[in-house]
Parts: C-alpha cells; sequence; structure tokens
C-alpha cells in the first residue's frame, strides 16, 4: 500500500507549525502547538493504517479486514493529547491569574549562563590571558 500524498504533506505541516509553536514564549501558543503536534501523530497513525471491512471474525474475508491497532492507538493518543492540553490550560490559566499574562519568564540561572557565555564571547586583552 503507496501511503497518500495528502497525509505525508498534511503529517508535515501539523508537525512543523506545532513545533514552531511549542518554541514560542507563551502558554497559549505552547498549547496549540501540543495540540497540532497531537493531531500530526494522529493522522500519521491514521496513515499507517489500511482500509478494509469490519475486524470482527466472520463478517468478511481475513485479507479483507482493517487493522484495529491504528484506530486504538489514535485513540489512546487522543486521550493522552486531551491530558496534556487540560493541564496545560490550567497552567496557562494559573499563570495568567498569578502574573497577568502567560509567557514564560526566563531562568535566573539561564540568564547568569548567557552572561557567562556573552564575557567569554569577548576577545581577551593581554592582562586576561596571563590570569586564565
Amino acid at each position: 500500500m503507496t501511503p497518500n500524498l495528502v497525509y505525508i504533506v498534511l503529517v508535515g505541516v501539523l508537525f512543523a507549525a506545532g513545533v514552531v509553536l511549542l518554541l514560542e514564549r507563551s502558554l497559549t501558543r505552547i498549547l496549540i502547538g501540543v495540540i497540532l503536534l497531537g493531531h500530526g501523530a494522529n493522522v500519521l497513525i491514521l496513515g499507517g493504517g489500511r482500509a478494509g471491512g469490519t475486524p470482527i471474525v466472520g463478517t468478511v474475508p481475513a485479507g479483507e479486514m482493517s487493522d484495529p491497532l491504528p484506530q486504538a492507538m489514535i485513540l489512546t493518543a487522543i486521550v493522552i493529547t486531551l491530558a496534556v492540553t487540560a493541564f496545560l490550560l490550567a497552567l496557562a490559566y494559573r499563570s495568567r491569574d498569578i502574573t497577568g499574562h502567560d509567557e514564560v519568564q526566563d531562568d535566573v540561572e539561564d540568564q547568569r549562563i548567557v552572561v557567562l557565555a556573552e564575557r567569554d564571547a569577548l576577545p581577551l586583552t593581554d592582562d586576561e590571558e596571563v590570569t586564565r
């Protein structure tokens, strides 16, 4: 069975848009990115299944049955995506309630590392080369 080109493009677009949104600082955009990644995974799994008859023994010949495993995996992925979405919604709501916005702030340790990296990137003078 050859994969449908529409499914391939759709999976690529959903995954690309989801990853781009995950890299944003706003929790709302991160939430939308997680949802898009979940939908992309569902379409990817859907493309792996084979179309056919109902997978109940005796209704159709065994060679014409559809595979029930991708359907079960999609249902599981839907539940997981829903749970992560609910968690991120609660996190965004709580962040908005406490700080007044839903943007993720820089960590103090991250800011210290950036300062150290910028200091290390500066050219050294003759005095600093001796002390290091």
